[in-house]
């Protein structure tokens, strides 16, 4: 990848971000990005740089950056049949994540809207491996959101014995991998999940070697569930996909529900389906828009 630009100029904080940089701004259910268009890989994204985009006060804001380049251009491992497009996305600390279900659906909407792709099933690189994406609706004039569905690949279940404090209580944990770690707990009778105090981690017991999404859960009805959710590297959110996805894997095993029919999922955000293919692949459908463009000042 190519260093920025010359003229590239300094925030306060001292990350180098080339000047004119353009960009979109796009969520999915409130979990939100900013977005990069790269095909051929000249954009330096180090950590500094994606903070000083993800801050919320001082650059654009966002959850995360997603880079979306081509695979071959995007200095990554991957096989020689990869899909052409990779989703490069960072945490809002400029840490890299592995996957993020909303992050896909929402890339996957901005590809088809830049005209990089143009059928409604496609898939996509990302550094989980291949995530395949269907586009389910354009937007119109009445619903300005795409409709999207992603493959989000097996869930991996364990059980370790691991524990999560929260409102005074050391809640037991199901341990759900969806190319990225997941903690599952379901709250007790009296506890709200509404009340929940998450503008601190919850501690983990054992902490996971490289950490863990905080998922905090509780049961709406038959296959619905409310959950919210402390993300790695970021802090609470809205919206998590994968979460939603680990959440939903979890609920199915508490409920003993073998059924494969779809779990509705409601986070501050809005609310997220969760299915299962014949095969086994968990999917994840709901909302991504687009709501704006601009170029970088810094």
């Amino acid at each position: 990848m190519s260093t920025p630009a010359p003229h590239g100029r300094s925030t306060p904080a001292g990350p180098r971000l080339p000047e004119g940089l353009r960009f979109s701004k796009g969520h999915g259910t409130r979990n939100d990005f900013v977005l990069l268009d790269d095909p051929d890989g000249a954009i330096d994204l180090d950590s500094a740089a994606v903070a000083a985009l993800a801050d919320r006060r001082s650059g654009v804001g966002g959850d995360g950056v997603i880079r979306a380049v081509r695979t071959r251009a995007a200095g990554v491992d991957a096989p020689a049949d990869a899909p052409e497009w990779f989703m490069d996305y960072r945490n809002a600390d400029g840490s890299i994540a592995e996957m993020c279900g909303n992050g896909v659906r929402v890339v996957a909407a901005f590809l088809r809207r830049e005209g990089h792709v143009r059928e409604d099933r496609f898939p996509l690189w990302t550094r989980a491996g291949v995530r395949t994406v269907e586009v389910l609706a354009d937007p119109t004039p009445e619903e300005p959101a795409w409709r999207v569905r992603v493959g989000m690949g097996e869930a991996g279940i364990s059980r370790t014995g691991r524990t999560v404090h929260v409102a005074g209580h050391d809640l037991e944990v199901t341990d759900v991998d969806m190319g990225n770690p997941h903690a599952v707990a379901f709250l007790p009778e009296g506890v709200a999940l509404e009340d929940l105090d998450l503008t601190h981690r919850p501690g983990l017991s054992p902490e996971p070697e490289h950490g863990a999404n905080i998922e905090l859960v509780v049961t709406r009805g038959e296959r619905h569930v409310a959950m919210r959710v402390h993300e790695r590297g970021v802090g609470e959110t809205e919206s998590c996909g994968t979460g939603v996805a680990a959440t939903a894997v979890a609920a199915a095993l508490r409920a003993g529900d073998d059924s494969r029919l779809p779990w509705r999922v409601d986070v501050p955000g809005g609310s997220l389906e969760v299915g299962w293919t014949d095969q086994g692949e968990v999917t994840l459908a709901g909302a991504a828009e687009i709501v704006a463009d601009g170029t970088l000042l810094l």
